[in-house]
């Protein structure tokens, strides 16, 4: 009897019961999150819902000069210990570790004249994941909200029975970890996150594919929720129960949506597809990326932390992402065993997007927050005890490729000087990265949002989309 009495006060106290665990998430409940994107829409807003980016991070930092942009004339202490290779695209060369990419060139560009200047890992991640100027050069909680985010609220309308934004981030790691929170916008426009790694026997997909004891308790959950409903609605003149109930209904749904267990459901795929991809985390994160967005997601980011997982022994002289600072690894061994599995798994997901016919409306971005110096540096490891050579932060000049999104590929844009230190030609910014990446969702960058003051904070500041890419 005390039940009813409790939620006789309205919505309020209901909400409060709804949002103790509801149905069972961590985090923000579903029913929450819905209910927060149904009260941020906009009325009237068209958008363009068949387009997706694909956004693979390479946290730490990548080297530009022993990946995409080496310079082999380059004095000793510059130049690295890989060789480049020719490419498919005359002109263009990769490391020797990378012979997947020199197959496959024609389908990806090459931007190698970004720079900007925040060399710290908090402000470099800020400033690549949001294309504003972050107001702290270090830390990682954004002032400003992640690009994903943006896409989440250009895009709140659509609904598919999938979060239209995921993050397949390692285990453990925050939205914050990689300056992907959403800032002023509101917890509505995070990512669902995905964690672990889709080869472990222990792999779970949260809210997706409920285990029968957690099928039972959602079964009578809902029914005592049922019987709540009946005894509110009899107090309820304003019908917020009504609302109410559509928000629950797709927390639901999105538990027990064929369509999103399909999507995250990598048995259905052959076993040469999975094998293309690679049988490790990051081939097979990126496999289920690519089925997120075929199922109509629009926004995934596809974390590609540490290699040293599914299996590969870890290195006592490698690193856990890419900071290859000497202190933290040895560059040269540590690469040789993080760059074949990247090519991999990197080149399989541009390549199926092209067979599939996914190349048209799926743009893939693959960047980290800056390169490493062109200068080698040699120090005691931290690990090892002995001497070796690494490289550090280096925002002043970096290295990324686009693929798909209906881009002119197979092209260099952009170019470094002879030791790699910073442009030489065509000098962009990340917002120059951003203002393309959302043109191709249909996203206009020009627009504003209000911050938690309700000023107007635009989508992007300044930038313009890189024209070399655009479809002529």
């Amino acid at each position: 009897m005390s039940v009813p009495r409790r939620f006789c006060s309205g919505p309020t106290t209901r909400r409060e019961f709804l949002s103790v665990g509801a149905l069972g998430l961590g985090g923000l409940a579903l029913p929450d999150l819905f209910r927060l994107q149904a009260k941020a829409a906009e009325a009237g807003q068209v958008i363009d819902q068949d387009t997706s980016v694909i956004f693979v991070w390479l946290p730490g930092g990548p080297p530009h000069m022993d990946m995409y942009d080496m310079k082999p004339n380059a004095p000793a202490e510059y130049r690295g210990a890989f060789h480049p290779i020719p490419t498919n695209v005359p002109g263009l060369d990769v490391c020797e570790l990378m012979p997947r990419h020199a197959a496959i060139a024609d389908k990806y560009a090459v931007i190698r004249s970004v720079a900007h200047n925040f060399a710290d890992h908090g402000g470099g991640h800020k400033r690549m994941m949001t294309g504003r100027i972050p107001k702290t050069p270090v830390d990682t909680v954004n002032d400003a909200p992640a690009t994903g985010s943006v896409v989440a609220k250009w895009r709140e309308h659509k609904s598919i029975g999938i979060p239209n934004y995921i993050s397949m981030n390692p285990g453990g790691r925050t939205n914050d970890v990689f300056a992907q929170g959403a800032a002023y916008l509101g917890n509505a426009y995070l990512p669902f996150n995905v964690e672990g790694d889709p080869l472990a026997p222990n792999f779970v997909v949260p809210n997706i594919s409920p285990v029968a004891e957690v099928a039972k308790r959602l079964d009578d959950r809902m029914s005592l929720l049922g019987g709540l409903d009946r005894i509110e609605r009899q107090i309820d003149s304003s019908r917020v129960m009504d609302s109410m109930d559509r928000y629950q209904q797709r927390a639901v749904g999105m538990i027990t949506s064929d369509r999103a267990r399909k999507a995250f459901d990598l048995s259905d795929e052959p076993e040469s597809v999975r094998n293309r991809y690679g049988r490790h985390c990051w081939g097979q994160r990126a496999l289920m990326a690519r089925r997120l967005v075929e199922a109509g997601v629009s926004f995934v980011t596809l974390v590609m932390e540490n290699p040293y997982q599914s299996g590969i022994e870890h290195l006592k002289q490698g690193v856990y992402n890419w900071d290859s600072h000497a202190v933290n690894c040895h560059i040269w061994d540590d690469l040789k065993v993080r760059l074949p599995i990247y090519d991999q798994a990197v080149t399989a997901l541009i390549e199926d997007i092209y067979q599939r016919g996914m190349d048209r409306r799926t743009l893939v971005l693959v960047t980290g927050e800056f390169g490493r110096t062109p200068r080698l540096e040699n120090s005691v490891g931290s690990q090892t005890g002995v001497m070796q050579p690494g490289r550090d932060h280096w925002p002043q000049a970096m290295s990324f490729i686009m693929a798909g999104g209906s881009m002119r590929t197979g092209q260099i844009i952009g170019s470094t000087n002879s030791k790699g230190e910073h442009p030489a030609d065509r000098p962009l910014t990340p917002n120059d990265l951003w203002a393309t990446v959302y043109r191709h969702l249909g996203v206009d960058y020009t627009d504003s949002f209000p911050d938690f003051r309700g000023r107007p904070m635009p989508i992007l500041p300044f930038g313009e989309p890189i024209h070399e890419l655009l479809p002529s």
